[in-house]
């Protein structure tokens, strides 16, 4: 007896020590996520602010058909205040989102996080509401489907900051900080969007795409910037409890993190290079 007790004594501290190497692996995999999210994003809503709103302020719209077809029409001047809207608070909510994720700034400047959130969750909602109104006004270039698609992910944003807002003022910070993530795992979506049909042109030749968004691969995007990232998120939220989370699942977990880590970091760097810091230096100077 005294022997086999010793053993089951040496499994539990291997499995301990285990355990305390895979929560920091996960820990600083989450952080590095965080960060290539922040960084990306961050580019990206200033170079949302740098193509769309230099367009709208140098009075030339039409220069927004050139990246997505039908957005700008002088017949549909609702429907354009109601995509320019989203446009304008589309970058703001990405740089500002970001913010809000940061730890050390939530817990040392409350009163600076909570001022940020009340604008956050603001320009989320016109976000919302601006492409809801686009598409009752006019609807998207690829029809129905896209217009199902596009409508879900309005109304997800809409109830995810409701939702935020909610909780924070109820102060439930973790119920707070999980509808927090879901909203920004929503609000990086149009980032997304981008960067995926930007790598499947590249790598497929346009396969399943047309110029009325109405191929297969267009059908899938219609929902696919948005799904996957609500799935990360809900991975996010599981791991901050330990007690109902295998050591297996955490290490499928990080797989899953690094899968997408890896992906990012590639269509960072290929965008960056290519289309947003360009775009930005244009406004600038």
């Amino acid at each position: 007896m005294p022997k086999a007790h010793t053993i089951d004594r040496v499994k539990s501290s291997a499995d301990f020590k285990l355990e305390r190497v895979i929560t920091k692996i996960f820990y600083w995999t989450r952080i590095l996520l965080i960060t290539t999210v922040w960084v990306s994003a961050g580019l990206f809503g200033l170079y949302i602010l740098a193509f769309y709103a230099a367009a709208l302020y140098q009075g030339n719209l039409e220069k927004w058909n050139g990246v997505l077809p039908g957005l700008y029409d002088p017949n549909t001047q609702k429907a354009t205040m109601g995509i320019g809207l989203h446009f304008a608070m589309g970058g703001i909510v990405l740089i500002l989102g970001s913010i809000q994720l940061i730890d050390a700034i939530r817990i040392k400047y409350l009163t600076f996080h909570r001022w940020i959130g009340r604008i956050y969750i603001t320009a989320s909602i016109l976000v919302a509401v601006g492409g809801l109104f686009f598409i009752l006004a006019k609807g998207t270039i690829g029809g129905t489907v896209m217009n199902i698609g596009f409508g879900l992910y309005g109304g997800l944003m809409l109830v995810a900051a409701i939702q935020t807002y909610r909780y924070a003022v109820t102060k439930n910070p973790d119920t707070h900080r999980a509808w927090a993530l879901r909203l920004y795992a929503l609000a990086i979506g149009s980032w997304l969007y981008r960067m995926d049909y930007g790598f499947w042109f590249m790598l497929t030749d346009k396969a399943g795409h047309n110029n009325t968004f109405t191929g297969a691969f267009d059908y899938v995007m219609a929902f696919f910037f948005y799904i996957p990232n609500l799935l990360v998120a809900e991975i996010f939220i599981r791991s901050q409890n330990k007690s109902k989370t295998s050591l297996w699942l955490n290490l499928f977990f990080i797989l899953v993190l690094w899968c997408v880590i890896s992906f990012l970091l590639l269509a960072t760097y290929y965008f960056t290079k290519l289309y947003w810091v360009p775009a930005i230096l244009e406004w600038l100077f």
